[in-house]
């Protein structure tokens, strides 16, 4: 009895029949075996069908624990490529962020050039304006001096000629002069 497909169960052990021969076993004993041999088989098929339960337990276990390990797997790779995508879009964010800072940058050095140059401009109007200004006080000033000078002389001139002419004797009492048609007199009433 060496057929793999032969199971002996505990059912088998308890309807076997020996036979009876002269001066065979003691009936008790061999009936009392076959008890034990039924339960050990009975046990044993428990405990097997058992083990065979937790095994597929397991199984299943195993099979969650795989899926779970390929879903973790799966996240880890999908959230390594987000990480690589954000670090690729945050790159690129930062190279336009840099490329809006270098053309603002620009404008802002363009507009100040620019409005240097209108003040620079500006300021130049202005000094040729106080040059002009100043140009035409010193022309004033130097009119002015020209005409007082011209009024000194005309003064001095003045002054020599009265130096030059004599002035009439002086009366005693009486008329002194007669200027603007009213006569001067030095007399006095006492």
């Amino acid at each position: 009895m060496t057929d793999p497909t032969f199971r002996f169960t505990a059912l088998d052990v308890r309807r076997y029949d020996f036979g009876t021969a002269f001066r065979g076993y003691d009936k008790t004993r061999v009936e009392q075996f076959r008890e034990q041999a039924a339960a050990e088989i009975e046990r044993l098929t428990r405990a097997n069908q058992e083990l065979d339960e937790k095994a597929r337990g397991f199984l299943e276990q195993l099979r969650a624990f795989r899926e779970r390990d390929r879903a973790l797997n799966e996240a880890l790779i999908a959230a390594q490529k987000i990480r690589e995508d954000s670090q690729a879009a945050a790159q690129r964010e930062a190279e336009l962020i840099r490329g809006e800072a270098r053309l603002e940058a620009q404008r802002v050095v363009a507009d100040a050039r620019r409005d240097g140059e209108r003040e620079i401009e500006r300021l130049r109007g202005e000094a040729r304006r106080v040059e002009d200004e100043i140009a035409s006080l010193d022309r004033v000033h130097r009119t002015y001096i020209a005409q007082l000078r011209l009024q000194a002389e005309r003064q001095l001139a003045e002054l020599a000629a009265s130096e030059a002419t004599t002035l009439p004797p002086i009366p005693q009492r009486g008329r002194l002069a007669t200027f603007d048609g009213v006569d001067v007199t030095n007399e006095t009433t006492e």
